[in-house]
């Protein structure tokens, strides 16, 4: 098995007044050669948006977008013709493939946004570009890992996929748990993001954003204590 920890306070920043960003890699201004991505997670963005605020109009290409808000709603806009609102307590999902345009912007005029806004490298590149965004309360299991976003592959009718061999996971744990995760492949690595609360894995103590890359392995064990939040994402490492 291998390792490598990236305590919260390591994460590149950015405050632009309207935003208030932490980078679990190199984005924007904020570049470290060694924290360049995990396998082919490129992004994992931790962001704080003002009331009535956001990114205006701009384009992606070859690139699957998954966004998660935290708290608050964005208001969504795309060239696909798209539009709506997604709060937390959904997930939008987006594959960029040969061109696309959008726009994402605090829904409320009142409260701040806060949001993981996350990029994977696609495994083909030039698709036609897609959207799609869903309510997961009801596929969220009690203290356990469930699957939110999977490979278009092995999605099944209304399950959010992307053109990757990536599966997205929330573990929402009320109770203290003991769990193993299995990866879904050979040749994968998960990336394991404390969204609040803690874990211990591989003799690791991680707390609040914390997170920690794994690789070379089949299985992960952990312990999480109650009223945690994770956010688990296994990738391949190339």
């Amino acid at each position: 098995m291998e390792k490598i920890l990236h305590p919260a306070a390591t994460r590149g920043t950015a405050n632009l007044g309207w935003l208030q960003a932490r980078y679990s890699f190199s984005f924007a201004n904020y570049y470290d050669s060694d924290r360049l991505q995990f396998g082919l997670l490129r992004v994992l963005n931790d962001d704080i948006i003002a009331p009535a605020m956001g990114f205006g109009t701009h384009p992606h290409k070859n690139m699957e977008i998954v966004t998660i808000p935290q708290f608050g709603a964005i208001k969504h806009k795309d060239s696909m013709g798209n539009e709506g609102v997604i709060s937390s307590g959904e997930i939008q999902v987006m594959s960029a493939g040969s061109g696309v345009q959008h726009s994402e912007i605090n829904a409320s005029h009142e409260e701040e946004l806060k949001l993981f806004q996350i990029w994977v490298l696609p495994e083909t590149e030039n698709v036609t570009p897609r959207y799609d965004q869903k309510k997961i309360a009801d596929i969220i299991r009690p203290n356990a890992f469930s699957t939110v976003v999977k490979p278009r592959s092995v999605a099944r009718k209304n399950e959010l996929w992307i053109h990757q061999q990536a599966y997205f996971n929330i573990g929402e744990f009320s109770e203290k748990t003991e769990t193993t995760y299995t990866l879904q492949q050979d040749g994968h690595g998960i990336y394991l993001l404390v969204i609040k609360g803690a874990v211990v894995v591989d003799n690791e103590i991680l707390g609040d954003r914390d997170a920690i890359g794994i690789w070379d392995t089949k299985s992960i064990s952990m312990t999480i204590e109650k009223d945690s939040r994770l956010l688990l994402i296994e990738v391949p490492m190339n």
